[in-house]
């Protein structure tokens, strides 16, 4: 026997001892959390065929498991209302693991671009301050790591840590403010999923079968413009970074992205709510997906920032949907506003008043634009969410009205009754109004409570 031959035996035998073992997904580890009072799936691999056991410390369980022909194997779990922490026991023919320190709690999946990817250490208000006081045992973060593929994966790269200063600094800043305040009212152990990537557009996001059921989806991905940063490639990060969590059971999802699709902003409403709709699909739970609305910003195209805003805004009619405006914690100039605990807060209140039946005396909601009818030269426009509307600056403006042949111009506007009632002197017969459509435009509607009102348009 040759020295090659030698060196391929001995590596198809460590190969088979390797497949022999039982083994997980990263996403299962010491220090994780899995959602409370839920059917939980393990799952992993292990030599085809083989039988093990699994043992859950929060029942004092055990279960029996036999892998299939595939060399794959799932089992479903029930998990407690909360707390921890428990240990999961694995004991196969030729190797045991045993996961510590285990909490049952409520977990979040955090997705989108470089607004959600950004942490403290990339540089936030109250940087230091913010850092030394990140310390909350349980709250465990997760960080997926960047990858891209052609075909859907089964596993990601990554660990479960505990939320520490040290931990916290390069974790998304947005989802660990998310975390910190919705602990701060269910006081129990959260689980956070940091899975975004700069620059990133939707498109990569998405799953191919939503491309091959809407063709134009694929026309308007076109225009998007190659960046340095990540790849523009169709479904490339969902295959790579959400396909391999979907049998992981959450709670729910966050998601901050938008500016990336400034270049088809007219079709983000379509791409995002089946983008929406297809990870449903993949988890099989209509999960609540609450989102940030872009900030107004100096972009290559007048308009596309306010496309964008009201195509996020649209997306409501989306069940179980929400969305947090931050128009008015921006500034044109930067496209990273540094106030991301505003954000995390506003995302938390949105989960906390619609989907854990808290803060039912509290709007969580800028005004929502409603409706609205032409009497006349006027225009009354109705607002959901808008008790108390008043306006901040010395002048209501950044209302637009058009004609009949769809040109616009600026309004004049007062608020009376609750409703905003705008009219122009160019425009006899108005036909549709806008509201803070320029990429730039940061208004001053407000309401009670201090939440600025999204920008929308009529028709």
């Amino acid at each position: 026997m040759n020295l090659r031959t030698s060196i391929m035996l001995l590596c198809f035998l460590v190969t088979g001892l390797a497949k022999a073992e039982i083994t997980l997904p990263k996403i299962f580890s010491n220090e994780m959390v899995l959602q409370r009072e839920a059917n939980v799936l393990l799952y992993g691999w292990a030599d085809p065929n083989e039988e093990f056991t699994i043992y859950t410390s929060w029942n004092d369980a055990t279960v029996v498991v036999k892998t299939g022909n595939n060399a794959k194997w799932e089992v479903t779990v029930e998990t407690p209302k909360a707390g921890g922490p428990f240990q999961i026991l694995f004991k196969g023919k030729t190797n045991e693991i045993t996961l510590k320190d285990v909490l049952i709690g409520e977990v979040w999946l955090c997705s989108g671009q470089s607004n959600m990817e950004w942490s403290a250490n990339s540089k936030i208000a109250n940087k230091d301050v913010e850092i030394a006081n990140a310390n909350y045992p349980t709250i465990r973060l997760f960080s997926v790591a960047k990858r891209t593929s052609k075909y859907p994966q089964e596993d990601v790269s990554g660990s479960w840590v505990t939320c520490s200063p040290e931990s916290m600094q390069d974790f998304s800043a947005v989802a660990y403010f998310f975390a910190r305040r919705v602990q701060e009212e269910l006081n129990i152990p959260i689980g956070i999923i940091d899975n975004a990537w700069g620059a990133s557009s939707a498109e990569v996001w998405t799953p191919e079968s939503v491309f091959k059921a809407h063709p134009e989806l694929v026309e308007s991905h076109k225009k998007i413009v190659p960046n340095k940063w990540v790849t523009a490639e169709k479904s490339s990060l969902y295959n790579g970074m959400i396909a391999p969590l979907t049998k992981f059971k959450i709670g729910g999802a966050l998601w901050y992205q938008g500016e990336s699709n400034t270049a088809n902003a007219e079709n983000y409403q379509k791409l995002f709510t089946n983008m929406i709709t297809s990870w449903r699909t993949a988890w099989q739970d209509d999960f609540p997906f609450y989102y940030v609305q872009i900030a107004p910003f100096k972009y290559d195209d007048e308009f596309s920032g306010g496309i964008i805003r009201d195509q996020q805004l649209r997306t409501l009619s989306l069940k179980n949907t929400g969305m947090a405006m931050t128009s008015d914690i921006c500034t044109v100039e930067n496209i990273h506003p540094l106030n991301k605990q505003d954000v995390g807060l506003r995302l938390a209140n949105i989960a906390l008043k619609n989907h854990y039946n808290l803060l039912q005396d509290q709007e969580v909601y800028g005004p929502l634009y409603a409706s609205s009818e032409i009497t006349g030269n006027q225009i009354i426009i109705n607002f959901n969410h808008a008790d108390g509307l008043y306006n901040k600056g010395k002048k209501l403006n950044l209302f637009e009205i058009s004609n009949e042949k769809g040109q616009w111009f600026a309004a004049k506007a007062r608020i009376k009754n609750g409703a905003v009632i705008v009219s122009s002197k160019e425009v006899k017969n108005p036909k549709a109004v806008r509201y803070a459509w320029r990429s730039t435009d940061i208004g001053t509607l407000f309401n009670a409570v201090g939440l600025p009102a999204s920008t929308f348009i009529s028709e």
